[in-house]
């Protein structure tokens, strides 16, 4: 049977420091990218010209309107994402948004279901559970090879939040940020930990500040308890490092421990398995390229999107699946600060 799908035209708003990724996957897939938008115009000029005919705008709805795509990939902060999925939705125009989505779960909750009740779909851009690591951890786990799962251990340690400059050099608005380890980065793992051992049933979490130069937190504990009974722990600090030649490759160590054995996986993205009794670890070897964004993950992320949109395969990252991990960040905030565990419905 030949597949049959349809090109794309996509107009994208945001030139930031993460947006290269975005731009680079597009770049080797089957869109027409038509126009890029940003309140820097020579950066979306820039931009714009790596595509063949492909229009710079400085103002989103102009855009929207003179190119007239069938989806668009909003690039940009939180604080313009209702504002921007809004047209979008006017306009029957498909939407992928980067995370964090939105500024508040009351106004994902919205943005969602005005999308829905449009029928427009709306994803969001949370690429991590699409690292090759973490998909071949997870084939692990589905074919039994470390047994029943008892629980798994994230050690967060980017090693990048120290000092009066920290963070300036790539994304200076995490400074600013009145919510960072959780709401930034730590959802990432939440996501992780869902794809792989299901839905979460409380939340025990206490976070604080260690770097008196940002606004928000930079460390803490973070602990899940799953509906199967499996336990994680995410134990974050932006101010310490961990062993890897890249910091930003999988920003961590993770353990999966099970009756059968224990999985590790390595800050450069090699994972390690070995049997329970025993004190030799063996290399897992699978093939993964490093290119892009963390193993290619921001180029599995969009191509899983675009070929749901044009072939009605699987899809993980809606925007209603995604309504989740935010309930769970705000859980992990109400428990750290009132000192208990929550209850999730």
């Amino acid at each position: 049977m030949i597949e049959t799908r349809l090109r794309r035209r996509l107009a994208a708003v945001g030139t930031g420091y993460f947006s290269q990724f975005h731009y680079d996957a597009w770049r080797r897939m089957d869109i027409d990218l038509v126009g890029v938008c940003s309140l820097d115009m020579a950066r979306a000029a820039e931009t714009a010209a790596a595509f063949a005919d492909c229009q710079a705008f400085d103002d989103f709805e102009s855009m929207l309107d003179a190119v007239k795509p069938d989806l668009v990939d909003i690039i940009a902060p939180p604080k313009v994402h209702m504002a921007f999925i809004e047209m979008c939705v006017e306009r029957d125009v498909s939407i992928i948004c980067q995370k964090p989505f939105t500024c508040s779960l009351a106004e994902a909750e919205a943005a969602v279901q005005l999308a829905e009740d449009a029928s427009v779909p709306l994803f969001v851009h949370e690429n991590f559970r699409f690292q090759p690591w973490h998909m071949k951890i997870k084939e692990m786990l589905e074919t039994g090879r470390i047994g029943e799962t008892y629980q798994a251990t994230f050690r967060l340690r980017p090693g990048d939040g120290q000092g009066p400059a920290a963070y300036l050099c790539r994304q200076p608005y995490f400074q600013k940020m009145e919510r960072f380890l959780v709401h930034e980065t730590a959802i990432h793992l939440i996501d992780i930990f869902r794809g792989l051992f299901g839905e979460i049933a409380t939340v025990t979490a206490e976070l604080t500040q260690l770097n008196p130069y940002i606004a928000g937190e930079d460390s803490g504990f973070i602990i899940l308890i799953f509906k199967n009974g499996v336990r994680a722990l995410i134990d974050g600090n932006r101010l310490s490092d961990h062993i890897t030649k890249d910091r930003r490759r999988t920003i961590g160590d993770m353990w999966v421990e099970g009756s059968k054995g224990t999985i590790r996986l390595s800050g450069d993205g090699e994972i390690f398995f070995r049997n329970f009794g025993t004190n030799a670890e063996e290399a897992v070897l699978f093939d993964w390229d490093d290119r892009g964004f963390a193993g290619d993950s921001v180029y599995r992320t969009q191509k899983q999107i675009l070929d749901h949109l044009s072939l009605g395969s699987a899809v993980v990252n809606t925007g209603r699946d995604y309504l989740a991990n935010i309930r769970i960040e705000e859980a992990v905030y109400e428990s750290s600060k009132a000192g208990r565990r929550i209850f999730l419905n």
